[in-house]
């Protein structure tokens, strides 16, 4: 009778604690310079995306590289001039989320085996690059940090799509979790009323309304189910309540139209007009969709709405700053990040 081989004994599991988890924050993206060459690459990249411009046609194709690509990089290099941050030679948006990335790392420090790092969805540094990143320092999981507290399929789901098609080419994958909008998480609505209530006690004036502008998206890819105008309401519906405030002094709006469809309404720009017109004299904005300062806000709306209220009779204008990397703006950030890092650490 043969005698059974002894079983071998099997290598003591690494405790889940032990593995190297990383942690990547993602934005929208930036050019890498403030030129039309700079510019042109970033919205190439940017409007090529199926998920931005649904309609990736061959007039769409002909439109974006015959006209959209000759014209609007010059034009919108001069914007990015404006805001650019020239000691550090990048945008702002490049410049705070590499802060949000390192304030999150110092939180996390007393935990080893979390890595932090950060990428734009557009331009650099790439996610391909922060995976690479996060795998070379050993991260067998990583979790995902799409920065839109709204969620929407041209800014959250391409972050995903993204991730998945880098993590698609890679024999060996790292598991992968993506934390979930926040739109109305206790501590985001709690952040962005303090930063609100802060920055108003600031002026040298007090507003008669404030206006939330979200940034804006064709009506049509709402109707087509995204969810993300629910989202901005329930946003603005919170913040009141927190605020004590009602539609009256608190309004909705969008902006940053593109193209000749339809968007989500009401528009800003629009709104801003309005309002002076009617007799508003002092006004705030909040821009509860942006995690960070960038064109969006620094010069669409801190300069361009500006000029717009007060073209048409408005008097005192300001615009309120993102959460940015301020202490209520990481308490956000490591709120969401802990809490989907469950399980893990």
């Amino acid at each position: 009778m043969t005698t059974p081989a002894p079983l071998k004994t099997a290598k003591p599991a690494v405790p889940s604690a032990q593995l190297r988890v990383g942690v990547l924050l993602v934005n929208l993206g930036t050019p890498d310079t403030a030129d039309a060459p700079g510019v042109r690459v970033y919205l190439k990249e940017f409007l090529s995306d199926a998920r931005v411009i649904e309609d990736q046609g061959l007039i769409w194709k002909a439109v974006l590289n015959g006209i959209i690509l000759r014209s609007r990089p010059r034009t919108k290099a001069l914007d990015y001039q404006k805001i650019w941050n020239n000691e550090r030679n990048e945008s702002p948006l490049k410049t705070i989320t590499r802060s949000q990335a390192e304030k999150l790392a110092a939180v996390l420090s007393d935990r080893d085996h979390v890595v932090v790092d950060w990428a734009m969805r557009y331009g650099n540094p790439s996610i391909k690059a922060g995976i690479d990143a996060l795998i070379a320092k050993g991260c067998e999981r990583i979790l995902a940090v799409p920065l839109y507290p709204q969620y929407s399929a041209s800014t959250s789901a391409t972050v995903c799509d993204e991730v998945f098609r880098v993590l698609a080419r890679l024999r060996n994958q790292p598991t992968l979790r993506v934390t979930p909008p926040y739109y109305e998480d206790e501590a985001y609505i709690e952040a962005l009323a303090v930063s609100i209530e802060t920055h108003l006690a600031t002026l040298s004036f007090k507003p008669e309304l404030i206006v939330a502008s979200f940034h804006g998206m064709p009506k049509s890819y709402v109707e087509k189910g995204d969810p993300y105008q629910s989202h901005c309401v329930a946003t603005t519906e919170a913040l009141r309540r927190r605020l004590g405030m009602d539609d009256a002094n608190l309004l909705l709006t969008f902006q940053s139209r593109f193209g000749n469809d339809e968007w989500l309404q009401p528009y800003t720009d629009k709104t801003m007009e309005r309002l002076a017109r009617e007799g508003v004299r002092r006004i705030a904005v909040v821009t509860p969709g942006f995690s960070a300062d960038c064109l969006e806000t620094l010069e669409e709306i801190a300069q361009e709405n500006a000029e717009i209220f007060k073209h048409n009779g408005g008097e005192q204008f300001s615009a309120i700053p993102c959460l940015n990397d301020s202490d209520p703006g990481m308490d956000v950030i490591r709120t969401l990040v802990l809490r989907e890092l469950q399980g893990w650490i």
